[in-house]
């Protein structure tokens, strides 16, 4: 299994989503109270999810047993996201199979976050650290945070803006891999987030609303140059059908003129 290290894109590499496994949340209440855990793992998975993240907050209505369930339906790597604090946190997230664990600047002192950073690293957890201001992102990079996370969602008013993520990405060094979360819809959102070098996005609650999740997950996914070679060969086998119907009706013009002779 990879690490999430490994699974993300560097940047401006090609798009990489982190989707999330999502039952609900304070700003949005119910979203999909009844998902089955490891079938939307599963799903997200053959739909080109390149790592999972699943809430285990009882605020959230998750448990550390929807982050085993995922692990244990999916190869991809799990991240656990919560409002961690202490290391056995972080313990108890690696024995239930993850890979990764979200830390939160606004929530945790610099010298906790540097410690927690220590502890991650001990128990062989990736931690993808939360920003949501170019502060926040300075207390990351000097707790050693080898993984970024821009929030659009502003924690204390759950407000959603992009222009959060547009304005923070180039702030992060490129030696540093960059996730944007929070608020991506479409693929013009992750288009526009691109255009900054973003490539790595977490999306959880477009996922969990989506009327086929699958369909979505994969529209997010596709490059600009995937999606420009699809059309191309959507054109061409367009243009064949027309070259091959008038083909046809040259074909039968001059039989029906050979006839008549």
């Amino acid at each position: 299994m990879k690490t999430l290290s490994e699974a993300l894109s560097p940047r401006g590499g090609p798009t990489r989503i982190i989707a999330e496994i999502k039952r609900a949340s304070p700003s949005a209440g119910p979203l999909r109270m009844d998902i089955d855990v490891r079938e939307r793992a599963a799903r997200y998975q053959s739909a080109g999810a390149a790592a999972l993240s699943v809430l285990t907050s009882d605020r959230f209505a998750g448990t550390l047993g929807d982050l085993a369930n995922a692990a244990a339906a999916s190869t991809l790597p799990v991240m656990r996201k919560d409002f961690i604090t202490t290391e056995s946190e972080l313990g108890r997230a690696r024995d239930a199979g993850a890979a990764a664990a979200l830390l939160i600047v606004r929530r945790l002192e610099r010298a906790r976050l540097a410690a927690l950073l220590r502890e991650a690293s001990a128990l062989g957890l990736d931690a993808l650290v939360e920003c949501r201001d170019e502060r926040e992102i300075d207390v990351a990079l000097e707790a050693g945070a080898t993984i970024v996370g821009v929030n659009n969602r502003d924690l204390e008013t759950f407000e959603v803006d992009l222009a959060v993520g547009v304005r923070l990405s180039p702030r992060v060094p490129t030696t540093i891999q960059l996730v944007v979360e929070s608020g991506i819809r479409s693929r013009a959102d992750i288009d526009r987030l691109r255009a900054t070098g973003a490539s790595n996005f977490l999306v959880g609650e477009a996922l969990s609303r989506a009327t086929d999740p699958t369909a979505l997950l994969r529209e997010l996914t596709e490059d600009r140059a995937v999606r420009g070679e699809r059309d191309m060969l959507a054109a061409l086998e367009t243009r064949g059908e027309r070259d091959m119907l008038a083909a046809l009706e040259t074909r039968g013009e001059r039989d029906m003129l050979a006839a008549l002779a």
